[in-house]
């Protein structure tokens, strides 16, 4: 097992604790020099707060400590690919470095072409490791997605999600 698996295997322990609460499974860890320094899962069912996704949840928890010297060394680790607010809130806060295990096909943001974007941010050079334990995080998405609940149900998400293998698309 490499380093990124090793922490994605926390990330993914929050996100089975989500998933027992009913909420979508994503679990996120943030790292500095091989230490977890923050975690964070989804939220939003408590919360009733569509911010709450476990990396805005685990960036709070971060920069509640204190934010590290330097934020680019960070690595996130995220059991799903981060939506367009979270790559968002992450970039914006100095994070170079994600690791996710499943591609969001419906709402995923490591896409965003930043040299696209305004100057501050056209510069900016991501470093993007996806698919890390992507069948374990799939089971949890088909799991999920195939109990009764309103949340994103039929949507393309659910569709692709309990279309999938364990195998990369």
């Amino acid at each position: 097992m490499d380093v990124d698996e090793s922490f994605m295997e926390v990330a993914l322990a929050q996100a089975e604790r989500a998933l027992v609460a009913g909420e979508f499974p994503v679990g996120c860890v943030i790292v500095s020099q091989g230490e977890v320094v923050a975690v964070g899962e989804r939220r939003n069912s408590v919360s009733a707060n569509e911010l709450d996704h476990a990396e805005m949840n685990a960036l709070r928890t971060l920069l509640a400590q204190g934010q590290p010297a330097d934020m680019e060394k960070l690595v996130v680790y995220s059991t799903m690919e981060p939506c367009l607010m979270c790559y968002s809130a992450l970039i914006v806060n100095g994070v170079r470095n994600i690791v996710y295990a499943y591609e969001d096909a419906m709402g995923g943001g490591t896409s965003l072409p930043l040299s696209q974007l305004a100057p501050l941010y056209a510069g900016i050079r991501m470093n993007i490791r996806p698919h890390v334990l992507r069948a374990r995080s799939l089971r949890l998405f088909q799991q999920f997605f195939s109990r009764p609940q309103p949340y994103l149900q039929d949507s393309l998400l659910c569709r692709y999600t309990l279309g999938q293998t364990s195998t990369l698309p």
